[in-house]
């Protein structure tokens, strides 16, 4: 077997969407004759836990481990809670968190895991030394990550893929760090070197596969997925007419219209007020809870703040209709958030709000699995949700949806064997 390095910060116990992708990547190589060998931190800061995802982790693996000095950790000292993720970054900080986004915007560049880089290749540049590894792949966010990758290529000329769950200069947040130029030059500095380097380079979307061939000839679009059985049988739906969204919901992807239209439908329609219930699955964001109080929502309205990701498939397959929500930020055309390719597995309706020429509306048309409604469309989106509502009622709230089974995790694993096998021959 050929055996590729992977080189991840988020690995078991880490929950929430950062692990899934290399985790199930590594569940399945061996079975198209790759031997995964993962190098990740000894003493993570992780904001989620998940246990349940040790389960996935192949027998026998290497498993190396270095550990890592987090800033982080100081940051949250100082401001006296558990420091929170970039995509909740206060946006109404004090003096003091004002100086701390300073410090970490342009002193920690690309990121707060910076200072894992130098340790990482000095113990890697021994280890690859010593042991037969085909090719390196290196995944970010955090973007770090793939520094480690570029001195490794340098240094001993190994083939190296750069994988991109996330833009990096182009993510949803950052705008909204507090970057000076010479720190905004250093990332696109950091970013094109890592591009023009990598033999390589993996992305989730179109859009970022657009944007990063102009400084590399060998991009190639891979989308996060599902892991398991496509939803074929009839599982007992919830009574009420729910609608589940799955994840974060940071103040970026607060959807202001969406508690417009519900208010205005619940103020209009008595049994539509009875019948419905929105179920938010992750950490909401207090602009959202004080939102949905605003418009005297809470009844309807219900912020589970995390759940195993066995218990989120559960709460999937059971709900009338799915939510999807991008970020309104000036690169939502090209997030895709991971969530979809479950929703897609469990077949439930996708209610989705995002850029009508997006790469999330363009899955949703393409499986046709459900309705995309764009960030200021409140007509549309009222109606979209009274058309469901009424076949809930009518007991034929259902999807056809198709081509959905190119994105399970098995057969997006062959297509990166693959990929792994064309560079390093």
């Amino acid at each position: 077997m050929k055996k590729a390095l992977i080189i991840t910060y988020y690995w078991p116990p880490a929950g929430g969407s950062g692990v899934q992708r290399w985790l199930k990547f590594v569940k399945y190589f061996r079975d198209f004759g790759i031997e995964p060998v993962v190098y990740t931190v000894e003493n993570p800061n992780y904001p989620i836990l998940d246990e349940s995802l040790f389960k996935d982790i192949p027998n026998n693996i290497e498993i190396l481990k270095q550990p890592i000095w987090e800033p982080n950790n100081l940051f949250a000292f100082f401001g006296k809670k558990k420091t929170e993720s970039a995509g909740f970054l206060n946006p109404n900080p004090s003096f003091f968190g004002k100086t701390l986004q300073y410090i970490r915007a342009n002193y920690f560049i690309p990121d707060a895991r910076k200072f894992w880089v130098k340790p990482s290749i000095k113990y890697l540049n021994k280890y690859l030394k010593l042991n037969k590894i085909e090719v390196v792949i290196t995944t970010g966010p955090p973007h770090s990550l793939h520094l480690i990758g570029l001195n490794l290529k340098k240094e001993l000329n190994i083939k190296w893929i750069a994988d991109f769950r996330d833009p990096w200069t182009e993510i949803d947040y950052f705008q909204q760090l507090p970057l000076t130029k010479k720190a905004i030059k250093k990332h696109q500095f950091l970013e094109k070197e890592v591009l023009k380097n990598a033999d390589a380079v993996l992305v989730v979307g179109k859009t970022m596969n657009e944007k990063f061939s102009k400084f590399n000839s060998n991009v190639v679009t891979v989308t996060n997925g599902f892991d398991g059985e496509i939803s074929e049988t009839s599982v007992e739906l919830d009574s009420k007419f729910t609608v589940t969204h799955i994840g974060l919901m940071n103040a970026d992807r607060n959807p202001k219209i969406l508690w417009e239209v519900l208010s205005e439908i619940i103020a209009e329609n008595k049994e539509f007020a009875n019948d419905f219930e929105l179920k938010l699955i992750g950490k909401a964001d207090a602009s959202v809870v004080e939102d949905i109080s605003t418009h005297q929502l809470s009844r309807n309205i219900h912020v589970i703040d995390y759940v195993t990701h066995d218990k989120v498939i559960e709460f999937q397959k059971k709900s009338q209709v799915l939510l999807l929500i991008v970020n309104n930020v000036p690169s939502a055309k090209g997030i895709i958030t991971g969530k979809i390719f479950e929703y897609l597995m469990v077949k439930r309706p996708i209610l989705g709000i995002a850029p009508l020429n997006g790469d999330v509306a363009k899955i949703i048309t393409e499986t046709n699995s459900g309705v995309v409604i764009d960030f200021s469309d409140e007509i549309g989106l009222k109606k979209a949700i009274l058309e469901l509502y009424a076949k809930f009622k009518l007991g034929n709230l259902t999807v056809e949806s198709k081509n959905i089974a190119q994105f399970q995790r098995k057969e997006l694993t062959r297509k990166v064997s693959e990929i792994i096998n064309m560079t390093i021959e």
